[in-house]
């Protein structure tokens, strides 16, 4: 029943369909979080957006800063324009926030790595003046909160989470948690109204210790509440304080998953018995809730579970989470034997008089929309949304039609973007995500990422072939459809050397003029570890190697990490000519140009060309990532520095090579080419609401002229799993 659920919204965009019959959400802006740190703290320094809130008109947005000890305020009165709205710290590492009013009540860890001795307070905050301006000491460390409907009371997990470095991160690890309820008066905390609801003796797991994680609270005033790593959940009644329910999470048989971290997707595999251990939890009315089975300790199974507050199990999503990210290529490879995509955020919210579901994945960085198509029937799938970095905070703001996400990764200090508040609006729109996706094969998805290079059928418009990278292994040329929208991955050949599959980093394909493939691997001979040498390779159209070709030895010696980018070739026969553009210099190359390199098979002779290269801002570097054969002598290539978001470079170049004889290695003398611009990719990704990706790495020309360009999601490692497919119809001549 599961697997046709899933099917019947991919189908519609399988089948060239650009919009499904109701409203959808698309994403229209993207805040950093960074631009919100006043002018006395460091930019460049980690921050974090986590668990995210609005005010009750939907117009301001406050967030958790664990890492710079704040709670960071949005301005999203103009919703695909947000603006800082203010930072305040708070004395510690706020972990949830809630707003009332004028007032955000946000719960705060005093105690740091202190685990024996957990502390924490809830912080008033006025939001006119952005200042504390009470606190409630907590005895413990908080981790989520939450208001009842009827606004009367505060409902607070406290976590007094366990060292994971301690005996392996095994529990017990005492003192144990609870959840603590504060009655609100006149919109101010009562802290001598605090009430500890005891949780321990519940779990089987290890009774002693609940460890709880999130709360929600239905209009009834029943509070559900995950012990995430003792695999369980509890109901307590908010207006006595009194344990109504408790039940085990359970356990789920995984079938057609991939659990094993070996470069490849193949979801042909099972888990037996895995525990669902609930992070986040969300009520879908007065008598069900849903939860997002990240898992912590022991388990994880992967997906959501729709329960009666009973504890009677309505529907497990069971693949299907994982299945999803796979045909849209955002799902991480490398937590395989771990968690796969790792729901772990939950929100529910009525659009409309529509209820939908929010499902955060944080490893494939995508938030799964789902109908709630009321009790005894199974969710409908409805679509996913890209943003930023492992997603945690989900907010729904039905009132304004809107949806927000706050991402939690900050990789500034690894060049990578920043953490971010992602903004969506739900209108009549077609969907505009994705823009490529795969096919099944025997009802399986067939995996895929790291597009690093795109070629043109030479017969069929509209038909491409692309290349993964290192990445994955082993190597693969996938089959892609463009006369669909989405662009659809139909097929893929495994490249093998030998009769067996065989793996490179491949950067650049172009087609042989008599059938196959010229393929380009990056070298890194720098790499201290397993150094590789750049490589062009003569393919089947099987995908067989049929020749490895090395540059001569004292120039390789040349060469840096940033090798092979582009492949294309002209002539045929003994004209044959194969053309390399590599990324950026090499130590023989003067600042600023970067060699295009030709080869003749025929003579087995190299020549060199320079390409002048854009000067990269301060900090950033400029290199090539394609080279496509235009005709009549003429080649294109894509220009990009290693930035993201507006000021960033992004563009397609063309080139004329008419009149310039490439130079013999060794030559002192070699031609420069002049460059033409062709296209600013910049403006167009940042069209698309997000951070602006960084690595457009693909392009090709169809038998028809039509112009496409792809991006590299760098196999979802350290990377939003997003790739954007452009279709920009005719080149212009």
């Amino acid at each position: 029943m599961r697997k046709p659920l899933v099917l019947t919204a991919l189908a519609t965009l399988l089948a060239g369909g650009t919009a499904l019959a109701e409203p959808t959400f698309n994403r229209i802006a993207t805040f950093q979080v960074p631009l919100n740190l006043p002018s006395d703290r460091d930019a460049s320094k980690k921050t974090v957006s986590e668990i995210i809130t609005a005010n009750e008109a939907g117009t301001l947005l406050a967030y958790t800063d664990a890492e710079q000890k704040a709670i960071g305020l949005v301005d999203i009165s103009t919703a695909n324009a947000p603006k800082p709205g203010g930072f305040i710290p708070v004395g510690g590492e706020p972990t949830s926030v809630v707003i009332l009013g004028e007032r955000a009540f946000a719960v705060v860890v005093t105690s740091g790595d202190n685990f024996k001795e957990p502390a924490g307070h809830l912080a008033t905050i006025d939001l006119k003046t952005k200042q504390v301006a009470a606190k409630c000491e907590l005895g413990g460390q908080p981790d989520s909160i939450t208001l009842t409907k009827d606004k009367g009371k505060l409902a607070i997990v406290i976590e007094n989470e366990r060292d994971e470095k301690l005996g392996k991160g095994d529990l017990p690890q005492l003192p144990g948690g609870n959840l603590t309820l504060i009655g609100l008066k006149d919109g101010q905390a009562d802290c001598a109204s605090r009430q500890v609801v005891d949780l321990t003796g519940i779990a089987a797991v290890e009774p002693t210790d609940p460890e709880p994680e999130f709360v929600d609270v239905n209009q009834d005033g029943l509070a559900v509440v995950t012990l995430q790593e003792n695999n369980h959940l509890a109901v307590v009644d908010t207006k006595t304080g009194k344990l109504v329910a408790h039940f085990p999470a359970g356990t789920v048989d995984l079938k057609g998953i991939d659990k094993t971290r070996d470069g490849e997707i193949r979801p042909v595999e099972e888990l037996k018995g895995v525990r669902r251990e609930p992070d986040a939890v969300r009520w879908l009315d007065n008598d069900r809730f849903v939860t997002a089975n990240e898992g912590d300790w022991k388990g994880g199974s992967r997906g959501f579970t729709i329960r009666r507050k009973d504890g009677t199990v309505e529907f497990d999503s069971g693949n299907m989470v994982d299945h999803i990210a796979m045909r849209l290529g955002h799902y991480p490879e490398r937590r395989s034997a771990a968690k796969g995509s790792e729901p772990e955020g939950i929100e529910v919210g009525t659009y409309n008089g529509e209820r939908l579901f929010f499902v955060g994945l944080e490893r494939a960085s995508l938030v799964l929309v789902f109908k709630d198509e009321g009790p005894g029937r199974a969710p409908r799938f409805l679509q996913a949304l890209p943003g930023g970095i492992a997603p945690e905070g989900l907010l729904a703001i039905p009132q304004r039609n809107l949806f927000v996400s706050a991402s939690e990764a900050d990789l500034g200090e690894k060049g990578g973007p920043r953490s971010a508040v992602t903004i969506y609006e739900r209108s009549e729109g077609p969907v505009v995500y994705p823009t490529i996706v795969s096919a099944d094969v025997d009802g399986l998805p067939r995996g895929w990422g790291a597009l690093s290079g795109l070629a043109a059928h030479p017969e069929l418009p509209g038909r491409l072939f692309s290349i993964t990278d290192s990445a994955y292994t082993p190597s693969r040329i996938l089959e892609i459809d463009a006369t669909k929208k989405p662009a659809t991955i139909t097929g893929a050949i495994t490249v093998t050397k030998d009769g067996k599959p065989a793996s490179y980093d491949l950067e650049g394909i172009a087609t042989r003029p008599g059938g196959g493939f010229w393929l380009a691997s990056e070298g890194a001979p720098e790499r201290k570890e397993k150094p590789t040498q750049n490589l062009l390779l003569r393919a089947s159209a099987k995908g067989e190697i049929e020749e490895e070709i090395a540059l001569p030895e004292e120039f390789a010696a040349k060469a840096t990490n940033q090798g092979y980018e582009g492949v294309a070739v002209t002539g045929s026969g003994q004209d044959e000519t194969v053309w390399i553009a590599v990324q950026r210099e090499w130590k023989d190359d003067p600042k600023g140009k970067v060699k295009l390199l030709s080869y003749k098979p025929f003579t087995k002779s190299w020549g060199i060309l320079y390409y002048p290269l854009t000067a990269p801002a301060a900090g950033a570097w400029m290199g090539l990532s394609e080279l496509t054969y235009l005709g009549d002598d003429s080649f294109a290539v894509i220009e990009r520095d290693n930035q993201f978001g507006a000021k960033a470079v992004k563009t397609l170049a063309t080139f004329s090579v008419k009149g310039l004889k490439p130079a013999p290695f060794g030559s002192s003398e070699i031609p420069t080419v002049a460059k033409t611009l062709l296209r600013d990719l910049t403006p167009e990704l940042m069209k698309l609401g997000g951070y602006g990706l960084d690595k457009v790495e693909g392009m090709a020309v169809d038998k028809d002229g039509n112009l496409f360009v792809v991006t590299d999601n760098d196999g979802v490692d350290d990377a939003s799993g997003e790739t954007q497919f452009f279709a920009f119809g005719k080149l212009a001549k």
